[in-house]
């Protein structure tokens, strides 16, 4: 009886075409319609080289940092560099200034260096702050070498290595900068977040699988559930093989949108693929669960159910992101509890914690979260359909 009511429903399944659209074929348009969106978004946000003038008097010649650090910072070897710069005269850099072909130019007045730009921008932002940088990191230096010297002076040695002293002043000054150590994806793209919004969105799409399992074993729901309630088989049995096929049927459909983003979208998952597909079987337990706790406490017809359920995963992905990068950042920093409580987002932070971080502590919280977040769901399921009563089927 098990295996023959699990081909049935696997039959009436994907014979439903409302339920192959929304498990197999939206996912995969809305998951085209995000490449096509969002594919040159970060290239065309990309920060460009900075035109920049340096006035290459006598005072710039000597102060050495600003010297040093602009020649690193317009290095045309470096692939990293920032600025790309032009070593001219002052007339000449009012010129190229005044033409728009630079965004500013640097001019050494004595020891006192000055910014020239014509505009307030993101440019010229940029080659304020930096200069501000340079100058400020000198000025350490500076003060660190003259207390050293003055050291030198008090202790009786009156011919100080000046170089030297500058010098260990310097690699003071860089051994007490902040080291940042990056242990993040080399492809970190905030656009990904879309692409995890679409699979957490796939797997509660699946509740819709599973409420269909539901309702075709319920008696007020059509012919097949009143013929199972009068059935001297076992109802448990019975349903469990047709959550199972559904099962199955969603997980297939998840596996046609991986394949498809993978290989067709090229969109990078990262590299734990074995931990991703066990965050998408989590997820899709979620989805299948939420679907059935819908079908079993909701007394209405079909299309209500369905209705209500779309309504819920849809508001549920709309927190986690997926209409707004930046609505997930509001719920986790104003509303933590939904973050909490979203299955949505729970799958969608599990993403980032194998796309972000090098450990696996707030993975495992998520998957954990997840299953308890089924386990609830089908807790209430059976508790709905132990309390339904009929008095005539």
């Amino acid at each position: 009886m098990f295996l023959h009511n699990f081909k049935y429903t696997f039959k009436i399944i994907f014979r439903n075409k409302m339920l192959v659209f929304w498990t197999f074929a939206f996912p995969i348009v809305l998951g085209t319609l995000f490449k096509m969106a969002f594919s040159n978004i970060e290239s065309s946000e990309k920060l460009n080289l900075i035109d920049i003038a340096v006035v290459d008097n006598q005072s710039f010649k000597d102060n050495e940092i600003l010297k040093e650090a602009f020649d690193t910072l317009g290095d045309e070897k470096d692939s990293e560099r920032i600025f790309d710069i032009v070593y001219v005269s002052e007339d000449k850099a009012e010129e190229l200034l005044e033409s728009e072909d630079i965004s500013g130019y640097l001019l050494m007045d004595g020891d006192e260096p000055k910014i020239v730009v014509k505009q307030n921008g993101i440019n010229e932002t940029i080659f304020q702050y930096v200069t501000e940088e340079i100058i400020q990191t000198g000025n350490t230096v500076n003060t660190l070498a003259e207390e050293e010297i003055a050291a030198e002076v008090a202790a009786g040695n009156f011919s100080p290595d000046y170089k030297n002293i500058y010098l260990s002043a310097l690699e003071r000054v860089q051994d007490n900068e902040v080291s940042l150590k990056d242990v993040s994806n080399k492809n970190l793209s905030y656009t990904m977040i879309e692409f995890y919004t679409l699979i957490a969105m796939t797997c509660l799409y699946g509740g819709i699988i599973g409420m269909c399992a539901v309702n075709n074993n319920l008696p007020n729901m059509g012919d097949k559930g009143k013929r199972t309630a009068v059935t001297p088989v076992s109802k448990g049995k019975v349903l469990i093989s047709s959550l199972l096929a559904g099962y199955i049927i969603q997980l297939i459909g998840l596996s046609i949108l991986f394949v498809y983003t993978i290989f067709v979208l090229k969109v990078d998952y990262g590299d734990n693929l074995a931990l991703i597909i066990v965050l998408a079987l989590a997820g899709s337990l979620a989805g299948l669960s939420l679907g059935i706790a819908v079908a079993a406490l909701i007394k209405s017809n079909e299309n209500t159910k369905t209705g209500v359920l779309i309504g819920i995963t849809m508001f549920c992905c709309f927190l986690s992101g997926m209409m707004g990068i930046t609505m997930k950042y509001i719920v986790d920093k104003n509303m933590p509890f939904l973050g909490k409580i979203n299955p949505a987002a729970m799958i969608t932070d599990g993403f980032y914690s194998l796309y972000y971080y090098d450990t696996y502590d707030r993975y495992f919280v998520n998957v954990a979260a997840l299953l308890v977040f089924s386990l609830v769901m089908l807790l209430l399921s059976v508790r709905g359909l132990r309390r339904q009563k009929y008095d005539s089927i």
